[in-house]
């Protein structure tokens, strides 16, 4: 089973898309629950995503990726 790693709905106020600065974990990689595995800026400011699950990390989406609120960014499986 695999757990998608989504820009949570919640994560700022206005629909500004945000843009991925930087992956903190490597495509292929194990993660733990709560480790930050990227980073996205909106509006200069930088918003820390975790991991939702423990498991092997798939990017999806690049590093200076344009992404939007509810976009599937990677998964863990």
């Amino acid at each position: 089973m695999s757990t998608d790693i989504v820009i949570a709905q919640d994560l700022w106020e206005e629909d500004e898309q945000a843009v991925i600065t930087t992956w903190l974990a490597s495509d292929g990689g194990q993660v733990e629950e709560g480790d930050t595995v990227a980073e996205v800026m909106v509006q200069k400011i930088q918003h820390e995503i975790l991991a939702p699950a423990s498991g092997t990390l798939a990017i999806v989406k690049d590093a200076d990726d344009t992404v939007s609120k509810g976009d599937l960014i990677g998964r863990i499986s």
